[in-house]
């Protein structure tokens, strides 16, 4: 387990991880790309807890999803399951869990005053912060050069994952108001949305 769990996190972060897999007995799956989740936690039929995490992720993102989802079943355990699955009791859980992995052994020193902000109250997706999400995105591997909406200009007609175009409109207070072209509905994007620009 050491072994593939070096593929995916920092090094000084495989123990205490391995730690926190066993303490809490879940089983831990890395899948394919899932473009909607970077990973999620699920009580199996059989009593079984599951954790499936994309193959993908970067080595910080992977340990922040992980210990998200160990979060949840750690939330749910302790203060049983009528709790709301990102609500107080799991952001403080998230917190306690996460502190000890918030150091330069494991997050580049850059990173460190961004995650002590973000995880003053974390969010459902670490996707919704915007500046975690993008300075996360730095250590992506180099290949996977992104576009993001709040680069574009206004309006600029751009393609999602679904292959659906939306023309870019006006930032609201944090988000962009998008048309999608075939439907004329308005949907909301973060500014850390990956997009691909067709028209500007």
């Amino acid at each position: 387990m050491d072994d593939i769990l070096l593929k995916y996190l920092p090094e000084r972060a495989v123990p205490p991880c391995l730690d926190l897999i066993k303490t809490s007995g879940v089983n831990l799956k890395i899948v394919n790309k899932r473009v909607t989740r970077h990973g999620d936690y699920r009580r199996l039929p059989n009593g079984m807890h599951l954790i499936t995490i994309n193959a993908t992720l970067n080595k910080y993102r992977f340990l922040i999803t992980l210990v998200h989802e160990i979060a949840h079943l750690s939330a749910f355990e302790q203060y049983g399951r009528h709790i709301k699955p990102h609500g107080l009791e799991w952001k403080r859980t998230f917190q306690y869990l996460m502190l000890p992995f918030i150091r330069p052994e494991i997050f580049p020193l850059k990173l460190l005053p961004i995650l002590a902000n973000h995880f003053k109250n974390p969010k459902a997706s670490s996707d919704t912060d915007a500046i975690l999400s993008l300075a996360l995105k730095q250590y992506d591997p180099q290949h996977l050069k992104k576009t993001y909406i709040f680069e574009l200009p206004l309006g600029s007609v751009f393609r999602i994952y679904n292959g659906k175009l939306f023309k870019k409109g006006n930032k609201r207070i944090k988000r962009y108001e998008c048309v999608e072209i075939t439907s004329g509905k308005l949907y909301l994007f973060q500014p850390n949305a990956e997009v691909e620009l067709i028209k500007n």
